[in-house]
């Protein structure tokens, strides 16, 4: 055929993708620096009393009466005379309450000599269902809460390290990344590819690319029987980090390879996102099969049981009003009993929109969007947070 008959005359080759790939990634590194001025590195605002108070668990007249006395430093103020606090200042409040309150340990929730390292897989069988979403509010949240917590991005995609403000196909194209963590060869310390994050509290391991090779890898690797195998190798990676946190959040690939077999097998908790329709709870029932027989395969592997504290299932994108989605949460609850959350994560504007700058509603200046949408958000988000704060207490044995 005459290539002048098809309208491919010239075509498009894999050059021209990569040129394309070459625009966007520059054009976003603008963006972001943009969006982040002047710093050009994400930074954190400053909370509320209002929100200072929520995150304490004290009134807000227990706050003021408390600067007034004196018991805790004065902070920055408006021209209104409202105070503001920076994430650092937070937690100082929170240690002069664990030492001075009257129930000390509330205000510490972390762990306690005998409790093991919450390991916490957020996975899902397809795209689309929040799972990236969900991960970086829980650990936002929990570091806001005074918990250590450390993430990890296990998706070659990498959206949760951009979403820390990392370009990774930039700053992370010769390593750095938790492939170096992982891999067969020349494999390196977990903590040599932690980084400290803009959050206080809050570390993370970002992905890249090369973190796709880690699937032929671990086939081959498999084939010549080498050691540790797979299924060990996030567990013993954890071991050297694992006084220093202590929760730590992995966002899974969207799809039941080694690298989500992998962080199963590290995991001592899972929390499986679902969107509250029939193709995505049909998709997620598949997902939970092929999960189990394939966890049987790597527990036969290794010669013990991969057993977790707790597995809980989250409703995401969920809309109140939208009637068939609530008939499929109901399903599902009926199904699942006591393991679907009570707390669904609400489909909401505010999320969306704050996204759109890769940020979360807690990092959002509430005053750029509306306040009644902000509010809602928050209230889903945190509620959520709460549910499952509770389960990760139940499993120190607590509550």
């Amino acid at each position: 055929m005459d290539d002048r008959n098809t309208g491919y005359a010239q075509g498009v080759g894999s050059s021209d993708i990569g040129a394309f790939a070459d625009s966007l990634a520059e054009s976003l590194d603008r963006q972001m620096k943009v969006a982040f001025e002047p710093e050009e590195r994400k930074s954190l605002r400053r909370f509320s009393s209002t929100e200072v108070a929520e995150l304490l668990r004290v009134s807000t007249s227990n706050l003021r009466n408390r600067h007034k006395d004196g018991s805790f430093p004065e902070v920055h103020t408006d021209g209104r005379g409202h105070r503001f606090y920076t994430a650092e200042e937070v937690d100082a409040l929170r240690n002069i309450l664990a030492r001075t309150g009257k129930n000390a340990e509330a205000y510490r929730p972390g762990r306690r000599e005998g409790d093991r390292l919450q390991v916490i897989s957020v996975v899902n069988f397809k795209g689309g269902s929040s799972k990236t979403t969900a991960t970086i509010h829980l650990a936002h949240r929990y570091a806001l809460r005074g918990y250590r917590v450390l993430v990890l991005d296990l998706d070659p995609q990498a959206s949760l390290t951009t979403f820390f403000g990392f370009r990774p196909e930039l700053e992370f194209a010769d390593g750095g990344t938790i492939y170096d963590a992982l891999r067969y060869e020349d494999q390196v310390p977990l903590s040599e590819v932690i980084q400290k994050t803009y959050f206080h509290k809050l570390d993370m391991v970002p992905a890249g690319l090369m973190l796709s090779e880690y699937e032929t890898e671990t086939a081959n690797a498999l084939a010549r029987r080498v050691q540790p195998i797979f299924a060990e190798r996030l567990a013993l990676a954890l071991e050297e980090v694992d006084s220093e946190y202590d929760i730590v959040l992995i966002d899974c690939p969207p799809q039941l390879g080694f690298l989500t077999l992998t962080a199963l097998a590290a995991s001592t908790g899972l929390l499986v996102t679902v969107v509250p329709g029939m193709l995505d709870i049909a998709s997620m029932s598949q997902f939970l099969k092929l999960a189990s027989e394939t966890v049987r395969a790597v527990e036969e592997a290794i010669g013990r049981q991969v057993t977790w504290d707790f597995v809980k299932f989250l409703i995401t994108r969920y809309e109140p009003s939208d009637g068939p989605q609530t008939q499929m949460a109901g399903y599902l609850r009926s199904i699942l009993a006591g393991q679907v959350m009570t707390e669904p994560m609400l489909k909401s504007t505010a999320i969306s929109d704050a996204g759109m700058t890769q940020q979360t509603i807690y990092e959002v200046d509430p005053s750029q969007l509306i306040r009644k949408t902000i509010d809602r958000a928050v209230t889903s988000v945190n509620s959520v947070a709460d549910e499952l704060e509770q389960t990760i207490q139940m499993a120190w044995g607590r509550r």
